[in-house]
């Protein structure tokens, strides 16, 4: 669902922003000077906004994605306008305000309270406030700006950016990569580009040293996987703190309320948020971006008024004297109070992993121009009103709001914590799909929330996870200084792991000179360090919570992806071998009944063994045998027009072929995807182009990489595809339409009445080519092909119970025979997660010892 912008909606935005001034105006409670100087703050903000955000965002059809809050990769937002257009940078600017800014923008609630969590006696010379303020203002200037905005976002993967992002472009351009079935083929991918620059010799032997050293790949894999499961953590901690740091306002309100109401009110709106997911976004997403926008100009609005209301020489923060001021008189109290104001970058990586739903450009316009000065004069406010109420420090945001305008702000505040949230939840789905795609995570159940919008997805099973320990966390600390404490060490934590692989990318991708990297890393890392130092104090405080829950994920993740190795390595030293294929004749010495099996496997070269151990205990097979794999290759989307990769196995009498689909790290499989009938139609293709009609057979297995193409660009080849409704059948046509056609199996009908709930797939009926030019040994076998479609389908899969040797370590026993078993049982199955009907299924099995 789009929305196309008129002045109509912004109208109403405008109507919102003045509902707020005038609230300020009419009401009676406040002095007549406060009154005076708040209305005429927002009025100049009301214009400001009116002019610069809506009136310039107000292009007549200019196409909006209201569902932009999904957080997912999306089609374009903008389509009929250029990506580097004035316009379009503003459209997309305007959208990333719901997806990318509503974490950032929330972290005043929190950041003065965590920070002076040690109740301190304030002097009177202010020293800690404009110390702490001071370490506000650079923190965000070096993190957020210099960092990101300036560096970090120029490392991008196709337009996509994150921490897979990184580790992919890593993987591209050195042999770094723990995925086992690659090909040279995939560097022909469109999307795989590589930088063809001459190398300098140092980067060069950098990089020679990164590929030889199997235990560097593995470290940089476990590094990836602490990045993730740091931001697994958020998806659990933002919520939290979030949504209870918003409802804790009611206490300035209300101060007699018990503290269980409050609790009680945030564990109700976090069951809600958590509720709500599986109907996904787009029903109000469209409001994210005002929501973020209304909160900026609030918490930038009461800044201002609070400045020049209490204290305007808060400016003098600005200089660096009063951090050192601020470390020199405080000691390690004030070292320890760093990992409070970590928090105040909260969210920055959600820039980078944003990028791909918007633009370089339109991210730097967002934050330079409206988040970052928003957030100063937020911070600056808040110091000024506690330079004269010491008192207020714990409730320092909610007692800075003048009266007036509490309840308005109040409910802002809480619209804008669930935003903030949902963005994160979203963030974690796609980061769990994305390790799941590379084969480091298990299977888990995939739900795509919108028809439209490409990427949205929901994980029923992780969200009621994430929803159980976000209420344990609410419930347990009841605190957010507590959970500020964890939540700091799962922020800087992902920035840490960020500035290293960048450091990486630098030297091997950037090819710049390792002494730059160096700078880079020292500069930044050593900023990162001091929080991590100051957040890892605060362990026994609710620190330890993101510590336990990365080291829960990490071992999960990791002891998957190395099961799923070893798995595959013992299917390559097990594989059949081509020359005892070959003296089995075509015949392969059992029975060819009719149909088609697929075969499903691993690998991209060979036959798997699970053909040999089902021959061995069944001699019969289809008379075409079709082995797919199903991989993922280093880059964000592979085009649909060269997912196919088809190959032959053996001579051309044997009908035996392998299909690879390569899918990247963001792509999608959908339900819904024709995939029988277009692998059928791609194997079509690729009988009749010259790259299968090589008619002397090979005996080395390593060969068939070559005889591969990609099936999906070839042109010429008198196919089309014709759609009709199901009484008339949809059509795959070779050539000219008019010859036998063949009708569709009677299994397609067992399968309806065996699965009602799968619904009526389309039924489809494929021809022969009439015209008299093409070969009859072609001819003879697209009819072959044909036939054996029309006698029905078979799925053969493998059902493994992987066990480790008797030789291996009790480690290894524990993480192969308990652990990755555990997980293997208990996730989404081969065929529930291929989709595969069960009425077809051949589930053939082995013990693999690894």
């Amino acid at each position: 669902m789009y929305w196309f912008v008129s002045s109509a909606e912004y109208r109403l935005d405008r109507g919102f922003l003045r509902f707020l001034a005038q609230i300020a105006v009419v009401t009676s409670t406040a002095s007549s000077e406060d009154r005076r100087l708040f209305s005429q703050i927002i009025v100049v903000f009301t214009s400001i906004a009116n002019y610069e955000l809506f009136k310039l965002f107000g292009v007549s059809g200019a196409l909006m994605d209201i569902e932009g809050g999904g957080y997912h990769g999306f089609e374009s937002p903008v389509k009929g306008l250029q990506q580097n257009s004035f316009k379009a940078i503003l459209t997309l600017a305007y959208q990333s305000f719901g997806v990318v800014y509503g974490d950032l923008s929330t972290s005043p609630l929190y950041v003065y309270r965590s920070t002076f969590s040690q109740k301190w006696q304030l002097h009177e010379d202010d020293t800690e406030i404009l110390g702490v303020l001071s370490f506000i203002f650079y923190t965000l200037t070096l993190i957020p700006v210099m960092k990101y905005i300036f560096i970090v976002l120029s490392a991008d993967d196709n337009g996509e950016g994150g921490t897979f992002a990184l580790y992919s472009l890593l993987c591209r351009h050195a042999k770094l990569s723990m995925l086992p079935n690659q090909q040279t083929i995939d560097k022909e991918l469109s999307t795989y580009k590589l930088d063809q620059d001459v190398m300098d010799n140092k980067c060069s032997k950098f990089k020679i040293f990164l590929e030889k050293h199997k235990n560097g790949r593995t470290a940089l894999l476990i590094v990836v996987l602490l990045g993730t499961s740091m931001v697994i953590g958020d998806g659990i901690l933002t919520p939290a703190i979030s949504v209870l740091s918003a409802v804790s306002g009611i206490e300035v309100a209300a101060p007699n309320l018990h503290d269980h109401v409050i609790d009680l009110i945030a564990c109700i709106v976090l069951v809600g948020l958590f509720a709500l997911q599986h109907f996904g976004t787009r029903k109000v997403a469209f409001m994210f971006a005002p929501i973020v926008l209304a909160w900026l100009f609030c918490i930038s609005s009461i800044g201002i008024y609070n400045i020049f209301r209490w204290n305007p020489h808060v400016f003098c923060a600005l200089s660096p004297y009063y951090m050192y001021n601020y470390l020199s008189k405080m000691g390690t109290a004030g070292w320890a109070s760093l990992g409070g104001i970590l928090l105040s970058i909260t969210g920055t990586e959600a820039m980078f992993a944003d990028l791909g739903h918007f633009s370089r450009s339109s991210i730097k316009v967002a934050f330079t121009c409206v988040v970052y000065p928003s957030l100063v004069l937020a911070y600056m406010g808040q110091a000024a009103y506690l330079s004269k109420h010491h008192g207020d420090i714990q409730m320092s945001f909610y007692k800075s709001i003048p009266r007036a305008v509490f309840w308005p702000v109040f409910v802002v505040a809480t619209l804008a914590s669930v935003v903030g949230s949902q963005a994160v939840i979203s963030a974690t789905f796609s980061v769990i799909r994305q390790c799941s795609a590379l084969g480091c995570f298990p299977r888990v159940k995939v739900v795509h929330t919108s028809k439209n919008i490409y990427g949205q997805v929901y994980i029923p099973e992780i969200n009621w996870i994430l929803l159980i320990l976000c209420l344990a966390i609410t419930i347990g600390f009841r605190d957010t200084i507590l959970i500020g404490h964890a939540y700091g060490i799962a922020v800087i934590t992902v920035m840490f792991v960020t500035t290293c692989l960048m450091s990486l990318v630098i030297v091997v991708v950037w090819q710049r000179s390792i002494l730059f990297a160096l700078c880079f890393l020292v500069f930044f890392g050593s900023i990162e360090l001091l929080y991590i130092s100051a957040a890892l104090v605060k362990v026994p405080e609710g620190g330890w919570v993101p510590l336990v829950l990365s080291f829960i994920f990490m071992a999960i993740m990791y002891v998957w992806h190395y099961g799923t190795k070893k798995k595959y390595e013992f299917d390559v030293q097990n594989k059949v071998s081509m020359k005892w294929l070959l003296a089995l004749g075509p015949s392969l010495g059992i029975v060819r009944v009719p149909g088609i099996g697929l075969i499903y496997t691993e690998l991209v070269t060979g036959v798997p063994p699970i053909f040999s151990h089902f021959v061995t205990n069944l001699p019969a097979f289809h008379e075409v045998l079709v082995f797919v794999c199903i991989k993922s290759v280093p880059v964000p989307y592979v085009p649909p027009q060269e997912r196919f990769l088809i190959g032959r196995i053996g001579p051309k009498e044997y009908r035996m072929y392998r299909c690879i689909l390569r899918y990247g790290y963001k792509d999608v499989r959908k339900d819904d995807d024709d995939f029988e009938n277009q692998l059928i139609l791609s194997i079509g293709e690729f009988i009749q182009s010259g790259a299968a009609q090589s008619k002397i057979p090979s005996t080395n297995e390593g060969s068939d990489d070559a005889k591969m193409a990609v099936v999906g660009t070839t042109a010429g080849s008198g196919m089309n595809l014709i759609v009709s409704d199901l009484e008339d059948m949809e059509q795959f046509s070779y050539g000219t339409p008019g010859c036998k056609s063949f009708s569709v199996p009677s299994l397609q009908d067992l399968l309806e009445i065996e699965s009602p709930h799968l619904g009526r797939k389309k039924r489809v009926k494929f021809e022969l080519p009439k015209s008299p030019d093409v070969d009859p040994d072609i001819r003879d076998e697209l009819r072959e092909l044909i036939d054996a479609r029309e006698a029905g389908i078979a799925y053969i899969i493998g059902h493994s119970y992987v066990q480790a040797k008797k030789s291996s370590s009790l480690l290894k026993k524990f993480a192969v025979d308990v652990v990755y078993s555990f997980l293997r049982r208990n996730c989404r199955g081969s065929a529930v997660a291929l989709s595969i009907p069960h009425i077809c299924l051949i589930e053939v099995g082995m013990i693999y010892y690894v």
